[in-house]
């Protein structure tokens, strides 16, 4: 895989990031709130931490393993957030993670976007399993993995250790077969 494909929505673009991107992560990113419901974002965020990231992701592409997509309104162009699917081939299957701008909270964005990475999962890189995890305190974002058609899997307690604390790791997954058996 040399490049990521853009994959389209209703209302968004999932495409790679690119340079011309940084002044709006920054600023998105940047917020706490982002930062405090995400395991790998630092808060603060700095201006050098959107080069460094990116710079990691040509490895990732070229070996197939992590795929990090820009979440674009197609309305407007404007970049609202991030989602990922980490590749694991030995056990086919992927963790997604994502992160929504606080402007653009509660609006179904992450929804929308979980789905259509669940879809290009199963039917484009073939998969058997796509999983994501949330902090138990942030009970939105296993809404979004349950609207996604994930299930809910369990809590692993203290499992996550985010700026000195211990966070309780919900879990919630689907498989090729609940998505094949899902209408769409």
């Amino acid at each position: 895989m040399e490049q990521l494909p853009e994959l389209t929505t209703e209302r968004l673009i999932l495409r790679g990031f690119r340079l011309s991107d940084a002044p709006a992560v920054h600023l998105l990113v940047g917020a706490y709130e982002v930062a405090d419901t995400t395991l790998n974002i630092p808060h603060p965020y700095t201006e050098n931490a959107f080069t460094e990231w990116i710079a990691t992701h040509a490895e990732g592409i070229e070996r197939g393993t992590d795929l990090s997509f820009a979440i674009m309104r197609r309305e407007d162009g404007v970049v609202i957030g991030g989602i990922g699917l980490h590749i694991n081939r030995r056990h086919n299957r992927g963790e997604s993670g994502y992160w929504i701008g606080v402007p653009y909270w509660g609006q179904g964005y992450a929804t929308e976007a979980l789905r259509r990475i669940i879809a290009y999962g199963f039917e484009e890189m073939g998969l058997n399993r796509i999983y994501a995890g949330y902090f138990v305190r942030n009970p939105a974002s296993r809404r979004v993995q349950e609207k996604a058609g994930m299930i809910f899997e369990g809590i692993l307690r203290g499992d996550l250790l985010k700026n000195g604390v211990y966070e309780d790791h919900g879990m919630c997954a689907i498989t090729r077969q609940d998505y094949l058996d899902s209408p769409r």
